[in-house]
């Protein structure tokens, strides 16, 4: 974003009051995320990170245990909730959510997605390369947080990085240089 010359910076900030503050809530107003991210600051009360965990873990709960006709239905089901959990850490700047439902996330898609995640082939390859990156965005999402945090994180984590490898995804995980467990340390 371009900085205001100085000589209009000064000559806003000598408008009345009143002024500012319409100016301030209709250039507010034209940013949708900006808008969101003041009301989760300003109107939301301090449970409202939890509350919004809550309801993004019943998302991510939710739509990979169906049956899916292809292995890129499920791609799409897991990119429009991955968007979801990155929204949602940029209106909250909450890593730790983002990260810990992103391994939940994964996991449940080795846990209920089992058959369409065991073979590296034509049609599976796009979703084996998806988790691999999102495993790899994963990890480093976790290890930008705090070491009190890895402890939390490091059961799901190591589970899903050990459904990886003995999945038709091993040869991907492989190449990317992924660790086979991860934890505090």
């Amino acid at each position: 974003m371009p900085a205001l010359p100085p000589d209009l910076r000064r000559a806003l900030l000598q408008l009345p009051q009143r002024e500012k503050d319409q100016l301030l809530a209709r250039l507010v107003a034209q940013d949708a995320v900006l808008t969101e991210q003041l009301a989760y600051r300003l109107l939301e009360g301090p449970d409202a990170l939890d509350t919004r965990r809550a309801a993004l873990r019943a998302l991510v709960d939710d739509p990979v245990r169906g049956f899916h006709q292809t292995p890129n239905d499920l791609l799409v089901v897991l990119r429009q909730v991955q968007a979801r959990l990155a929204y949602h850490a940029k209106i909250t700047e909450d890593v730790f959510g983002e990260a810990e439902l992103s391994w939940r996330l994964l996991a449940n898609v080795f846990r209920h997605q089992g058959p369409t995640v065991a073979r590296l082939h034509g049609p599976s390859q796009p979703l084996l390369q998806h988790l691999v990156r999102r495993a790899q965005e994963a990890l480093r999402l976790s290890q930008r947080l705090h070491d009190d945090y890895h402890l939390e994180l490091a059961a799901t984590a190591t589970a899903v990085l050990g459904a990886l490898w003995q999945s038709g995804a091993a040869p991907l995980a492989r190449e990317a240089g992924l660790p086979r467990t991860w934890g505090p340390g």
